[in-house]
């Protein structure tokens, strides 16, 4: 991973190290489902067909759910993936510890991040890594879609009928793959349009200055993200609140901020909103602020889906040397021993 943005300069993204890690889910699963259904409809019609029909929709709906399904699987298990869901933010947008460890961009890998936390004292597993397993499963869906770009080429052009069958046998294997990897990714994607994901404030205000007395009730995260979520998750309401595709002409890093800075300022806003009596099913102030989530976190899965299908246009395989995807479609390079195995 390239070092993030210095777009990450206006949100000064970082982990509060005072606060203990998030144990609440993300959004229930009626509102996981909702965002990888209506994010998947939505994709554009150039990525693949088979990712568009109505049954691989509706597994990447449920796969949505799998990284909360699988939780409780046992110590080791549960805390090395807990904290992929969430970054913990102060109110000023920063890191706790005081001015010497306030960052301005988060290090370029996850590796640095926690030699970064643990000389101030904590790590990431308090502190949260939800940018980081965003742009890990981003990068993952380029090489599946690469792999996937090469297939074809190489099925539709190989004379050999072993080869030919081999390639058709392994295409289809890497399509249930790429349901699988982007349905659990889109996971990650949802978590991060919740804002009490992205905040020090995450199930209830806590012990921090709360002068306008914002609930200190630690069913708040499951009120908002279960039943409210369940009741407002219409998915033609959501449909119509997502935004329009827009190509940013950046990079994930730059993209995934973006979207981390958006969430992350709606934490106010819905703890103000609790506070005036609108975060309940009934209210249409509440299930209009969830489904402008819920839209958002379809949108960010459409755009990412996209941007990913598009860059693996320039994707590589193999090594020493590398094949692009352009030498394979072109018949420039065979790529056999990249795809079966050199060894």
């Amino acid at each position: 991973m390239s070092r993030l943005s210095s777009s990450l300069k206006v949100l000064v993204l970082a982990a509060a190290l005072a606060a203990p890690a998030q144990s609440a889910l993300a959004w229930g699963a009626s509102g996981h489902r909702v965002v990888g259904v209506v994010g998947t409809r939505s994709l554009p019609s150039d990525v693949p067909a088979f990712l568009r029909t109505e049954a691989a929709i509706a597994t990447i709906g449920e796969y949505a759910r799998e990284p909360d399904r699988s939780k409780g699987s046992g110590k080791i298990h549960d805390h090395d993936r807990d904290s992929a869901h969430f970054l913990d933010i102060d109110d000023q947008g920063r890191m706790y510890g005081g001015p010497m460890f306030t960052v301005e961009t988060l290090p370029p890998t996850r590796a640095d991040y926690e030699t970064a936390l643990r000389a101030a004292g904590t790590d990431s597993w308090k502190a949260g890594y939800l940018p980081y397993a965003m742009i890990d499963g981003y990068q993952q869906l380029v090489k599946d879609f690469t792999y996937w770009r090469i297939l074809v080429a190489a099925e539709k052009m190989a004379t050999d009928p072993v080869r030919k069958a081999w390639y058709a046998a392994d295409l289809k294997r890497r399509e249930e793959l790429l349901l699988r990897d982007l349905g659990t990714w889109a996971h990650y994607v949802g978590d991060a349009s919740q804002p009490m994901h992205l905040s020090v404030h995450y199930n209830g205000w806590g012990d921090y200055p709360n002068p306008n007395g914002y609930t200190q009730s630690r069913s708040t995260h499951f009120n908002f993200e279960g039943p409210l979520a369940k009741a407002a998750g219409d998915e033609a309401a959501v449909t119509r609140l997502m935004p329009a595709y827009v190509n940013c002409a950046c990079s994930i890093e730059t993209r995934v901020v973006g979207y981390l800075t958006k969430t992350w300022k709606l934490t106010e806003p819905l703890y103000a909103l609790e506070k005036a009596g609108g975060m309940v099913e009934t209210d249409p102030r509440g299930r209009a602020f969830v489904q402008e989530r819920l839209a958002a976190g379809a949108a960010a899965l459409r755009d990412l889906v996209t941007d990913a299908w598009r860059d693996s246009a320039n994707g590589k395989i193999g090594y020493r040397p590398e094949i692009t995807v352009a030498d394979v479609e072109s018949g420039k390079a065979d790529p056999w021993n990249d795809l079966y195995g050199k060894d």
